[in-house]
């Protein structure tokens, strides 16, 4: 790592330390102690209130708060005089252990001993009250969440009026009567009142502004939004999905803008009543959701191929553009009654009449969208990825069939509460198709950075992709009507963390523990690659040595890293030391060849008979050491193969090492002459060969041996040092064609390999070669004479009888 990236990369690590420890530093010593009195009667009228259970569910959302507050103070509260108390527990144990019974230490050592158990004790009441607040504010906010929930599962499970029943239509049509009436009623009142009239047009200019303004935005804005995304393509060629999706976000921002204009200078006005304006409020909101819900159908089912995210036939994707713009419709009316019937206060049985055509209705198009969502095929069989996603979208495509023919029959029956479960079903869909379209987006976005022609190869948008699905876990949860405090207890969980030992670790002990370690990290690769490309190459080491300082000082510096983040999050590791024995035995039985090849490798780096860049042979494999590490050894073999062999078999095995030291080697060429030529004619030219060639050295000389009678030649050899043994086979090679040039000049020949061939029968073979014994008779063929058995002709035939006939 370069200096300049190594400082860009730590420079923001070593700020997240430093607010860390800040914050830490200030939540211990500038945090004062709770009001244990004040807490005393709150969590006394909570316990009344529990106790009854007859508080609205929202004065027990309100309690559940207020005492979550108050657990969030008692766990700070846990954490107090921690530096202290550790520095009085140093040194108590710096006094020793306690003497046994029945011995007696000395006076001095006592009263000190006795003066720092007492303060140990004063700091550590605090906590202990704090401990015990902590858990009775646990327990109460544990019993009002169950309160909650037992009344959310009845709510949902009751059974209201069907809104078969001709006798509910009736009475909704009055109450719906009654409602609009009551609106149109404010809306004459606030008309025939003169200061709401002089108000307004006092408001005219800014009313006129925002209504022309408005007006822009739905008739221009949209020609706008595609001259800004064709300006953008023609600065780039890579990132067209990138561009895409920002103009289909600006179709739907501007009109939205240009809607929310218009309807906030009606309710600027002052005209409009209480309740008018409270729905004119609630109508951006449901023009966005349509806006939203006809922007993700376009993006899943678009129109060109290349940029649909749900692979479909062209045929189907319209199809489902055309039902999920007619879905968001349905779910926009939906909510609308909703909040009609909330602001008319009408009864439960004029919402089952309102809601339920909506319902079936609703039903009947996300059957139809779970039909064409279950022919969903991947791009292509070899994808994993496509055809993972394909499988799910299949099963969506499913359920919604169900749902969809489930929710009308319960909305039929009666169960009002439960049929609504199909409007988080809706939500829920268009929070996947969120996600996929995100997931597409960070694709795009590495292939508009990095130039890559193929999208999401990289590890970046694998990881943003599950950042993205647990980022959208929270927000399921909430359409399921999980509750904001169900989530922020979960929070209140994950930070009041777990106890490892005696000591209690939270998400800020391990995000001090990663910055710590990440910073102890990159200062010890700074420290590798100074030692690699500036230290080390100004000394006397050779490559291997170099190599093994280099490696040793990694592995020390991240074991000290992870030290000292360790002993700086304050985690007690002394308690685990029996489990962390135990476990060392295991593992050493079933991990024994890891670990015999982790301390066979740090022996190599600290012994070096192997270093990189030797020729070396081991386990019948030969090559060059390329890289050592601590469990095995890679080497790159002749053939341009990497071969990983266990560091164990260079300890325990045999390694012949070619160029240990010194690249200084012999070459043999073994040469035979026929039998009759002069020898010492040949050992002289064999001489001059070896000597000629420039590879050679000179002290000591090349030797040329005769080295017996072979069975068709008389045997040589040249041994010779070379000056580098890397180049042997080209030595060997360019003597063999110096040797063969030379005898061919000086009339030397090579024989071929000869054999004579004996036969045991020759009689046999003259025999039936006679001129007409192939078609006599065999009546007049001579009967065989009798002899006596012959030991060595009679034996069965072997391997070597061949050989011997042979030669």
């Amino acid at each position: 790592m370069s200096p300049g990236l190594f400082r860009l990369a730590t420079i923001p690590a070593f700020l997240v330390a430093l607010w860390l420890m800040t914050g830490a530093a200030l939540a211990q010593t500038g945090s004062e102690p709770p009001d244990y009195e004040e807490w005393q009667r709150t969590a006394e009228r909570a316990e009344q209130v529990v106790e009854r259970a007859a508080a609205s569910t929202e004065a027990l959302e309100a309690l559940r708060t207020q005492l979550a507050g108050w657990r969030e103070q008692l766990l700070t509260a846990q954490s107090r005089n921690a530096s202290r108390i550790e520095t009085l527990q140093s040194q108590l144990e710096a006094l020793g252990q306690p003497p046994e019974a029945g011995e007696t230490e000395p006076a001095d050592i006592a009263q000190r001993r006795a003066e720092l158990e007492e303060q140990l004790e004063d700091l550590r009441a605090p906590i202990r009250n704090a401990e015990a607040a902590f858990t009775r504010a646990q327990g109460l906010i544990s019993e009002i969440d169950a309160i909650i929930r037992a009344r959310q599962v009845d709510a949902l499970l009751s059974l209201g009026a069907t809104p078969l029943n001709p006798v509910n239509w009736i009475r909704g049509l009055e109450e719906v009567g009654q409602a609009a009436r009551a609106m149109e009623q404010e809306v004459s009142t606030a008309f025939a009142t003169p200061s709401r009239v002089a108000e307004a047009r006092n408001k005219l200019p800014a009313i006129f502004l925002l209504v022309v303004g408005g007006f822009v935005l739905l008739l221009r804005g949209h020609r706008w939004v595609d001259r800004a995304g064709t300006q953008m393509r023609a600065h780039t060629r890579r990132g067209t999905g990138v561009w895409s999706l920002l103009i289909s976000i600006g179709h739907i921002l501007l009109p939205l803008a240009g809607l929310s204009a218009i309807i906030f200078a009606a309710a600027y006005s002052g005209l409009a009543g209480s309740r008018l304006s409270r729905m004119l409020a609630f109508l951006p909101l449901a023009f966005a959701l349509l806006l939203g819900y006809r922007w993700l159908g376009q993006r899943l089912y678009s129109e060109v191929d290349a940029e649909a995210v749900i692979p479909l036939a062209e045929g189907p994707r319209r199809e489902a553009r055309y039902y999920s713009t007619l879905l968001a419709l349905l779910l926009v009316i939906q909510i609308t009654i909703g909040a009609f019937v909330g602001l008319g206060d009408l009864s439960q049985a004029t919402e089952a009449v309102l809601q339920f055509p909506v319902t079936v209705l609703m039903g009947l198009v996300l059957f139809r969208m779970g039909v064409i969502l279950g022919r969903c095929r991947g791009v292509s069989d070899d994808d994993d990825e496509s055809a993972f996603v394909a499988r799910a979208i299949r099963l969506l495509g499913r359920a919604s069939m169900v749902v969809g023919a489930l929710m009308p029959l319960l909305a039929a029956v009666g169960y009002l509460n439960a049929s609504m479960l199909i409007r988080p079903w809706v939500v829920s869909l268009a929070i996947l198709g969120l996600l996929l379209i995100l997931q597409r987006l960070v694709r795009d976005l590495e292939q508009l950075i990095t130039g890559r022609e193929t999208a999401g190869e990289g590890l970046i948008p694998v990881l943003m992709g599950m950042v993205l699905t647990i980022a959208a876990l929270p927000f399921l949860a909430l359409v399921w009507g999980a509750r904001v405090a169900d989530l922020t207890e979960l929070w209140a969980r994950f930070r009041e963390g777990f106890v490892l030992g005696e000591t209690r670790v939270s998400p800020t002990d391990f995000l001090v523990f990663v910055v710590i370690f990440m910073l102890g990290y990159l200062a010890t690769r700074a420290l590798q690659g100074g030692l690699r490309n500036s230290l080390l190459p100004r000394t006397a080491l050779d490559k291997g040595a170099q190599t093994a300082l280099v490696s040793g000082t990694g592995y020390v510096g991240i074991f000290l890293a992870a030290l000292i983040a360790i002993s700086a999050t304050g985690i007690d590791l002394s308690s685990l030391a029996i489990v962390a024995g135990a476990l060392s035995v295991g593992i050493g039985f079933g991990l024994q060849n890891i670990v015999q090849n982790f301390v066979s490798g740090i022996i190599l780096l600290i012994e070096r008979p192997v270093s990189e860049g030797d020729w070396i042979e081991v386990g019948g494999q030969m090559g060059i050491v390329r890289k050592i590490s601590v469990r095995s050894t890679r080497i790159e073999t002749f053939d341009r193969t990497d071969v990983i062999v266990p560091n164990g078999d260079f300890v325990s095995g045999v390694v012949t090492n070619w160029t240990r030291g010194n690249t200084i080697g012999r070459v043999i060429v073994p040469v035979g002459v026929a039998y009759g030529t002069d020898t010492r004619k040949v050992e002289r030219i064999l001489r001059e060969v070896a000597e000629d060639h420039p590879m050679v050295v000179m002290q000591p000389p090349p030797s040329v041996f005769f080295m017996g009678f072979g069975a068709d030649s008389l045997d040589f050899q040249i041994r010779a040092i070379l000056r580098d043994v890397n180049w042997v086979l080209n030595v060997q090679s360019d003597m063999n064609h110096a040797i063969a040039k030379r005898f061919a000049e000086e009339g030397i020949e090579i024989p071929f390999a000869q054999r004579d061939v004996w036969l045991r029968n020759p009689e046999t073979l003259a025999r039936e070669t006679a001129p007409g014994t192939a078609d006599a008779p065999a009546a007049l063929e001579p009967a065989p004479v009798p002899r006596a058995p012959d030991p060595f002709l009679d034996r069965p035939e072997t391997d070597s009888d061949s050989d011997a006939d042979m030669r």
